[in-house]
């Protein structure tokens, strides 16, 4: 039996996943987290064989969870399962040490596909997101200016080129807004860009920007 545990702040997500899964014979939720501290706290002192891990939620983030996991557990396989597009995070997701990266759009018979493999030992990527880690192991690819960004500057700038606010971002990521404007000037900064405008134009350009 494979055993799941699923952090999602949102109830309706779990209740829906754990609906698929258990259909599913041979696969079993036996865990539910809501945020990532409560996830971290779970797999102290419980053994799951896979996490699904929402990148989006209050508190400690499902990036920071993952790294956190990486120190504690690094054998424990983690797929992120987020509505972020693949564009946005998944490269640096995978770096991270997740183990594959679905969009919540995926269909039901591709999250059991996902499980089933990273459990195995493998990695599970779609068709579309190996394309995009070919191209970016080409070395004409490589050396875009956001790639020198932390994993939070990278956050922000994601939001920044959503057209979000300062003050909305630092209410999403629960940072306060000078210390959402401190990440800004950093990314202005090591981007050489001059203001928002140029950052949502780069965004946009590059696939950021939801």
């Amino acid at each position: 039996m494979i055993e799941v545990i699923i952090a999602d702040d949102h109830p309706i997500v779990r209740a829906g996943l754990k609906q698929i899964i258990f259909e599913e014979p041979g696969i079993e939720v036996t865990g539910e987290a809501a945020s990532g501290s409560a996830l971290l706290e779970k797999v102290r002192h419980q053994s799951y064989d896979v996490v699904l891990l929402d990148l989006s939620m209050p508190g400690m983030d499902g990036l920071d969870a993952l790294k956190q996991l990486q120190i504690e557990k690094p054998r424990l396989p983690v797929i992120i399962l987020t509505i972020h597009p693949e564009s946005q995070y998944a490269l640096r997701i995978l770096k991270a040490g997740a183990s594959g990266y679905l969009t919540k759009e995926s269909a039901s018979d591709e999250l059991i596909r996902a499980i089933r493999k990273v459990h195995a030992g493998g990695k599970y990527i779609t068709p579309s997101l190996a394309e995009k880690i070919a191209f970016a192991l080409d070395d004409g690819a490589s050396g875009l200016p956001h790639e020198s960004l932390s994993d939070r500057e990278y956050q922000v700038l994601c939001l920044l080129g959503s057209g979000k606010t300062v003050s909305q971002i630092a209410e999403e990521l629960a940072l306060s807004v000078k210390t959402v404007s401190t990440y800004r000037s950093r990314i202005l900064e090591k981007m050489q860009m001059e203001n928002n405008a140029e950052l949502i134009h780069y965004a946009i350009r590059n696939g950021l920007a939801e």
